[in-house]
């Protein structure tokens, strides 16, 4: 099993930048992927960014180039880079890991994005 705790969120200007980061309760070297998806009022969740244990990434067409996911194995966090925010972005960020056959999720951090 796996707890997650996401931090980071907050509310911040078109533009602007945040990173949210996610803890995890036990080792993430042997996890088989972690990712960040996010959830709009009235929208279903959606995949945002993963990485994968041999380190390979991929990310939303609507967020290439602007945010970037990485992991510190050391530290059993993963990170979610995000610049260039914009209003669109604005969301619940949920971390979740991938112990095959099961998905672990956090609590969420809500990001705010103001025009």
């Amino acid at each position: 099993q796996v707890q997650l705790v996401e931090s980071g969120g907050g509310l911040v200007q078109a533009g602007g930048s945040l990173r949210l980061s996610c803890a995890a309760s036990r080792t993430i070297f042997s996890i088989n992927a972690m990712g960040w998806y996010r959830q709009a009022p009235g929208k279903q969740r959606e995949l945002v960014a993963a990485i994968r244990s041999g380190g390979t990434t991929n990310y939303a067409d609507s967020v290439k180039g602007r945010f970037t996911i990485s992991r510190d194995n050391a530290k059993n966090t993963v990170y979610l880079q995000m610049n260039g925010l914009k209003p669109e972005d604005t969301a619940v960020y949920y971390c979740n890991a991938k112990v095959y056959p099961y998905n672990y999720w956090g609590q969420g951090t809500q990001v705010t994005v103001s025009s």
